[in-house]
């Protein structure tokens, strides 16, 4: 949809306007503007939007202006404006179609003539978007051939003749060829050239899973906590203390000699022999240093030696040298299909993995030299863990993801191992193989020739696979299209219809004809200009008729398109020299297209037209804008058509309403309106009384005769209510009282007359 102008400069009558919010399209767009004031140029516009050419608007570069033209227009496809600056747009907006008189020109007519361009375009516009497209395909490839037989010539005369002796160009060009070193080897290379394409792919591995080794939190915390459960306190206590005096690793070297303790004699001390059978000491050291303990040291030992494998030596080197390797893969293979990124940041990983590692080492050792120190797990470690599990996490989300990638992967693999490099390598070997015959130059001319006659039998078989399915599209959209005409132009009560509307090939392409049906006599419409006196198209349709016509072929295109639901539809002066009757099947066309399109903008000269089709819209999608005069140019405001629809009687009541509620309004004009309501009351309650030109007081006679015969107009107490109203209306009025203008007005009369007039008004 086209939601709003922003600017437009130097193009037509507008200098440099920028249009308020309160001018936004809606769904229905009406545009009202005096003749001359710019609504042509809006279609200029809109048409160079849809189709690119700079012409329509280029051409209406502002008289006098020393800049090229600007337009900017909001669009709702896209969050930035089609912009129109230096010649060009920005975007296009496509599917728009505009009625106007460009349209009618190109068309349908020219004056008073339909030439031959008039009926091509007819052509495409009955065949519609998906038969232009299968005819500009057809005549595609009728152009190509043409180019591949002027290139055929140019080929077959450049073969020296002598060297084809009687031969023709073909049967030359044909002749066997004899293998030879130098086509083989270039045969040879260009195998190899495809095969170096596809080797790569073939040979490339796919995404290996990507993982780092996890820290056991919990089991390092639980063997950090361990003591020896069955050791009494205050033995260790005394122990502990003893051995605090000793120089450092004193426990080690009292759990080694508990050791020798163990294996010698049990009474004696393994270093002096003294006896040891009685001391305190020793006893405490048995609990201290029992099985449970070199257990906990050797579950201690162990854990470090396994943390270090796990986390340490060669697993980091390995961890970045499979990143490195996956960086590498994705680079080849992002050139054949799109890869997520590998934004793993190596530094980051290592640096966060070093620091938990170290640190976990650090007081592993310590427990170590310390088994029954119970050791809690320093808050900084456990946050150097939680960052280092972030990576690893983070990791294993992106391995997935790279798993996920290799199905991509698989599939670049599968379409390279299956082109038809033996085919093309064999066709190579065949051009280069007659090379051993003749010369380079005769050789090279040989195969071009060749290679265009191959070139010309595919596109003679494409055009006639066209040809093929463009007649069978036309065999049921002409027909189509002609019933689609007479239904719109009988909808207009046109005087005629069409008939005999088929599709006819000529030199210069695709054309209609038709035929105008007038009272059962066929008017062609068809090549060739009509004999002098002979009924013809411009002698036996009116202004009306010819533009009736044109609305009719525009009607029976948007019914043909199947994209219609996401058309923008303009269309300029629709009624421009129709009679009344086509004017209203018009305001009803209007509306029922309105409901089938995305978009509708109607631009009128003619505010009544223009009011109906407001009135029969849906509110909330509705919106109009006018086109007025600003200096020496227009500039675009918005328009209230809610008050150009009420009619002289409406304002009359409106004015005598206020009055009566607030007081408002001048006591003359209230005045001064009361006899015109009146009649404009009794043409509608009493029409076949009271018609247009018919006066108060004939008409107050005629109720007082009817009262007598019985067959009453108005009750006696209306017909009396209503003389004393038009009694005290006629002071006012020129007709009836010579010093009207200066009647004097007392208001609390005048009061009184109001109410009574609405209340009369209202029976």
């Amino acid at each position: 949809m086209i939601n709003r102008i922003k600017l437009l400069r130097n193009i037509g009558q507008y200098d440099s306007v920028i249009p308020g919010s309160d001018t936004a399209f809606g769904r229905l767009t009406l545009v009202y503007a005096e003749n001359g004031r710019g609504k042509t140029t809006l279609c200029a516009i809109f048409r160079s939007l849809a189709t690119g050419d700079a012409l329509p608007i280029t051409e209406r570069r502002r008289l006098g202006s020393e800049h090229l033209a600007h337009v900017v227009l909001e669009c709702a496809d896209s969050p930035s404006p089609a912009t129109f600056e230096n010649g060009a747009w920005t975007r296009l907006v496509p599917n728009v179609a505009v009625f106007d008189d460009a349209f009618v020109d190109e068309n349908v007519y020219s004056g008073l003539t339909v030439g031959i361009d008039h009926r091509q375009n007819l052509h495409e516009l009955i065949l519609g978007a998906r038969g232009v497209t299968l005819g500009k395909d057809l005549q595609t490839l009728v152009d190509e051939i043409e180019g591949h037989n002027r290139t055929l010539r140019s080929k077959g005369a450049a073969i020296p003749a002598e060297q084809r002796g009687n031969l023709s160009v073909e049967d030359f060009c044909a002749m066997s060829a004899r293998p030879n070193l130098d086509e083989e080897l270039l045969a040879a290379e260009r195998k190899l050239a495809a095969a170096c394409e596809s080797e790569p792919i073939r040979a490339q591995g796919v995404f290996e899973p990507l993982s780092l080794p996890m820290f056991d939190v919990q089991a390092l915390e639980n063997l950090l906590a361990r003591d020896l459960s069955d050791l009494d306190a205050s033995a260790a206590v005394q122990v502990q203390e003893h051995l605090s005096l000793r120089a450092g690793g004193a426990e080690s070297w009292v759990a080694q000699g508990m050791q020798l303790l163990a294996k010698g004699k049990r009474d004696a001390c393994p270093f002096c022999a003294q006896d040891i059978g009685s001391s305190q000491v020793i006893r405490h050291y048995q609990a201290y240093f029992s099985e449970e303990y070199r257990a906990l040291k050797q579950d201690v030992a162990q854990a470090l030696v396994s943390f270090e494998r796990t986390h340490s030596g060669d697993v980091p080197a390995a961890f970045e040298r499979a990143i490195r390797i996956a960086g590498e893969r994705r680079h080849f293979w992002s050139r054949f299909c799109d890869l997520p990124d590998v934004v793993i940041d190596t530094v980051a990983v290592s640096r966060e993995w070093r620091a938990a590692r170290e640190s976990i080492v650090e007081i592993l050792k310590a427990k170590q030299g310390a088994p029954l120190d119970r050791k809690a797990f320093p808050v900084e470690l456990r946050a150097a863990t939680d960052a280092y599990e972030l990576h690893r996490r983070r990791l294993a989300e992106f391995s997935t993801t790279l798993q996920q990638s290799n199905s991509k992967i698989l599939l670049v693999k599968e379409q390279a191992a299956s082109g038809d490099v033996a085919s093309l390598s064999a066709d190579v070997a065949k051009l280069k193989s007659c090379k051993a015959r003749y010369s380079p130059a005769t050789v090279a001319l040989c195969e071009e020739y060749l290679l265009t006659k191959a070139e010309k039998s595919k596109a003679e078989k494409k055009r006639d696979a066209a040809k093929a399915a463009l007649d069978q599209y036309r065999v049921a959209a002409f027909p189509g299209f002609q019933g689609a005409i007479n239904v719109y132009l009988a909808n207009f009560n046109a005087g005629f219809r069409l008939d005999h509307v088929a599709a006819t090939n000529t030199r210069g392409g695709p054309t209609c004809t038709y035929n105008v049906l007038i009272n059962n006599i066929p008017v062609p419409v068809a090549a060739g200009e009509p004999a002098a006196g002979q009924p013809s198209f411009k002698n036996t349709l009116s202004a009306g008729d010819r533009n009736t016509l044109a609305l009719a072929f525009f009607f029976a295109s948007l019914d043909q398109d199947p994209n219609l639901a996401t058309k923008v539809v303009v269309i300029d002066d629709p009624v421009s020299s129709l009679d009344d009757h086509r004017s209203l099947t018009t305001v009803q066309e209007m509306r029922r297209l309105a409901a089938r399109t995305a978009q509708l903008v109607v631009l009128s000269h003619t505010k009544g037209f223009l009011c109906r089709v407001w009135g029969g819209a849906d509110k909330t999608e509705r919106s109009a804008i006018r086109i007025v005069r600003q200096g020496s140019g227009s500039t675009i405001a918005k328009w209230d058509v809610e008050q150009d629809s009420i009619t002289e009687h409406d304002r009359r009541h409106a004015l005598l309403m206020a009055y009566a509620h607030s007081g408002g309004g001048s006591a003359r004009d209230v005045a001064q309106s009361i006899r015109p309501l009146l009649e404009g009351y009794l043409r509608a309650a009493c029409p076949q009384y009271f018609p247009p030109g018919t006066l108060l007081g004939p008409f107050l006679g005629k109720c007082a005769q009817q009262l007598t015969a019985g067959d009453p107009i108005l009750e006696s107490t209306q017909a009396e209510e209503l003389r004393n109203l038009v009694e005290y209306a006629n002071r006012f009025h020129h007709d009836t009282n010579a010093a009207w203008e200066t009647e004097v007005i007392n208001a609390g009369e005048l009061d009184g007359f109001v109410e009574r007039t609405l209340k009369f008004a209202s029976l």
